[in-house]
């Protein structure tokens, strides 16, 4: 009698259907849509009126999943937004280096809790073929987040809209993925939520500058904007050198009487903000540069 490979696998995705989670089969063995792409779509079928993508054609029919898995043994995808989950993944360090005394994602995240002096949520928990784990969450009423990579620190991604995760019952050469906590899946805590949500973008430097610029010379309003939208998009640990510098560079525009100096403080202290800095950290920088820059170029037109 020849073993069906299918059965268990077809289980898991009838499991998952059954949650309320759309499915759609991956490759066998592997972690990939076994779909057609959009290069080869046949624009029959459900792609009769366009090609439609794995996260578009996953499903909770047991029909339509009962005569995908009868092709062969497909592993499970989950397609997490149609899900109305949030999976939060706990990654381990590679072979190599990365290994040797790195903290995988789960310490990651205990960590994280901890300075957050919260618990480490009790979910639906998945152990993965390579040893990590996947945490299972719905998604916040209203919100629609998407994936993120590293957003809450090292080795730990999330997969939401635009994302899936190999169900429990998948096998891939590494190992199976199996469920260690079957409990339901809660509802991802607000505090995640704050952290996963799309920070506001800071006010665009051309904005900032533009309404006071005025009649001034091109080149000069168009340093003030360069440089201010460098101070807007500094990275912490960069800011307070990146702020100097422009002001530095701003000062020689202020001595040829290029910029008014009220204007380029503005700009600047606005730039800072939007990079995180707080109006008192501003202000002196931004004086002191322009200050020095400006003794240090007489007066005359700048290169």
């Amino acid at each position: 009698m020849t073993h069906n490979r299918s059965g268990p696998l077809l289980s898991a995705a009838l499991d998952a259907a059954a949650r309320g989670w759309p499915v759609f089969p991956l490759r066998p063995g592997g972690k990939r849509p076994a779909l057609h792409g959009e290069s080869r779509c046949p624009r029959t079928g459900q792609c009769a009126a366009g090609h439609r993508k794995w996260e578009q054609r996953a499903t909770t029919d047991p029909g339509r999943i009962r005569a995908a898995w009868s092709a062969g043994p497909f592993n499970v995808g989950i397609a997490t937004g149609p899900a109305e989950l949030v999976v939060i993944d706990l990654d381990v360090p590679k072979d190599g280096k990365d290994r040797k005394g790195a903290p995988c994602g789960a310490t990651t995240f205990t960590a994280l809790c901890e300075r957050a002096g919260q618990a480490v949520p009790a979910t639906r928990t998945v152990r993965t073929a390579s040893g990590g784990t996947h945490l299972y969450f719905t998604a916040p009423p209203g919100a629609r987040l998407g994936n993120s990579a590293g957003r809450l620190g090292k080795l730990i991604d999330t997969r939401a809209w635009g994302g899936y995760v190999v169900a429990a019952g998948s096998t891939t050469p590494a190992g199976v993925y199996e469920v260690t906590d079957d409990s339901r899946a809660c509802p991802l805590p607000g505090w995640l939520r704050d952290l996963l949500s799309p920070q506001p973008q800071p006010p665009s430097p051309a904005r900032l500058s533009s309404a006071a610029v005025g009649n001034v010379p091109a080149y000069a309003a168009a340093a003030l904007r360069n440089e201010a939208a460098a101070v807007a998009g500094a990275p912490e640990g960069s800011r307070n050198w990146t702020l100097t510098r422009a002001a530095r560079a701003l000062g020689r525009f202020v001595a040829a009487g290029d910029l008014p100096r009220s204007v380029v403080e503005e700009a600047l202290k606005q730039a800072g903000e939007a990079a995180g800095l707080r109006e008192r950290e501003c202000a002196p920088v931004i004086v002191s540069a322009l200050n020095w820059s400006i003794a240090h170029n007489p007066q005359g037109r700048a290169a």
